[in-house]
């Protein structure tokens, strides 16, 4: 069974963080925590903002990069982190969730964008592993 959601990697100018997930709903709902653990620590987070999220793509990476830009979209919207997830429906072209968050205390960094830099999503035995770059 793997514990493991995502750690930080080095990076020249950006974030980068190593996801994984036992499947797809797992390694959404963890790069979007592992995104919200680089804004701000989020047991600082109350989770008073529920929003629904409902988004399609071509492709799982193209998902997952659309998904993580829509959480900061609203989180810069409405002044937010969004710091837990309920993957209600993933397939690699589409997703339909509900996210809660809530003001920041402190930020630790700020991204502007989630980048597609070294962004494959790969399957093996044990799940699905991926990097994402966030441009800072």
């Amino acid at each position: 069974m793997m514990n493991k959601q995502f750690m930080e990697i080095e990076h020249t100018a950006d974030i980068a963080i190593r996801v994984w997930g036992r499947d797809l709903a797992e390694l959404f709902v963890n790069a979007a925590y592992g995104m919200a653990c680089q804004l701000t620590d989020p047991d600082d987070v109350s989770k008073t903002l529920k929003r629904k999220i409902e988004l399609e793509a071509d492709d799982a990476e193209v998902l997952l990069v659309t998904w993580l830009g829509e959480l900061l979209y609203l989180g810069e919207q409405d002044d937010c982190v969004f710091t837990s997830f309920d993957m209600l429906e993933i397939t690699p072209t589409h997703l339909q969730a509900i996210v809660q968050g809530g003001l920041v205390q402190e930020h630790l960094a700020h991204i502007k964008a989630v980048t597609f830099s070294e962004l494959e999503i790969v399957q093996d035995d044990e799940g699905y592993e991926t990097i994402v770059v966030f441009d800072v």
